[in-house]
């Protein structure tokens, strides 16, 4: 039997569970190497969080209702490419609270040309003179586009206003302004979303502590991450104000509880899927062309010191 005659019998002879079954087990091993970090975990630090996280979703259960929600963001990313719509999410929230890590499952299966991360720095001295929304536009999808913001336009809210970074009156300005930005943007045909992943205070301290022993996290831990401990109440005063003063109808936040990872991911997904109105998008069939063979070809023999060296 052939390869085109193997592939026919396969078709012919799978279901949708055993294309389920085969789909899950060749991507446990992927999915496993990211979310593989326990072992860098000291085994006191690991029973501590496990302790304290007695009812998180079975693993199998994550997995299988994963996969079948990346599948849904793919027919998302085809009608967004069919139709030329626009979209833009918006992930904020506490320091750890998972905003990364949503991230990284929603784009995980996409195509990068397509769906794009959008992760500024600080703003340069040129930045910081410019109209406060300046540095985000360049940014903002066009056609056929999704852009996700990790952290956004709404640090001003939060972090700059926490921190001393903004005064009172640019915190102000900023209140007036991004209402009506924001109305633009929808008016002008972007699908825009505002997520907010919170967590508790205690979650918050445990996470940390977890960062601080882990080394293969620990970059996480940034000088402004540390600072957000001591100013819990502050934060949580700047999120009240800022909820108040930005949740307009054509754009309303949507806070995502965050305290159990998994679940935080999958309601997170679920939830984006109702918000955006995609359908199947007819796709032609894909036929594999016979490859061509000429018999006078002869492959050369490359030198060795081109090759990487088999270790494993």
């Amino acid at each position: 039997m052939n390869d085109k005659e193997q592939t026919l019998a396969y078709e012919n002879n799978s279901t949708p569970k055993d294309w389920l079954e085969a789909e899950l087990e060749d991507t446990l091993d992927e999915d496993f190497e990211i979310e593989f970090s326990e072992p860098m975990l000291s085994m006191e630090v690991r029973k501590i969080y496990k302790d304290q996280h007695p009812d998180m979703l079975d693993r199998k259960v994550y997995f299988r209702n994963l996969l079948r929600l990346q599948a849904e963001l793919i027919k998302v990313q085809d009608w967004v490419v069919h139709t030329g719509a626009k979209v833009c999410i918006l992930f904020e929230g506490r320091d750890s609270a998972g905003k990364g890590g949503v991230i990284k499952r929603i784009t995980q299966r996409l195509n990068p040309r397509v769906a794009r991360v959008v992760a500024l720095p600080a703003p340069s001295r040129r930045e910081q003179s410019q109209w406060y929304f300046q540095r985000y536009v360049p940014h903002l999808p066009a056609a056929g586009e999704i852009v996700f913001f990790d952290r956004s336009w709404y640090n001003r809210a939060g972090v700059e206003r926490v921190m001393g970074f903004a005064n009172e009156d640019q915190v102000e300005q900023f209140f007036q302004d991004v209402p009506e930005f924001e109305r633009m943007l929808v008016r002008s045909g972007i699908i825009l979303l505002k997520y907010w992943f919170s967590i508790t205070d205690e979650e918050q301290q445990l996470r940390f502590l977890m960062r601080i022993h882990d080394p293969m996290k620990q970059w996480k831990l940034s000088p402004m991450d540390l600072e957000s401990r001591i100013r819990w109440e502050a934060y949580t005063k700047a999120k009240e104000d800022m909820f108040f003063r930005t949740n307009i109808s054509e754009a309303p936040w949507y806070i995502v509880e965050g305290n159990d990872k998994k679940r935080e991911r999958l309601n997170c997904i679920e939830h984006l899927l109702t918000k955006i109105p995609y359908e199947d998008v007819p796709q032609e069939k894909v036929n594999l062309p016979d490859r061509r063979y000429n018999p006078e070809y002869e492959r050369r023999i490359l030198p060795d010191e081109l090759h990487v060296p088999k270790i494993y």
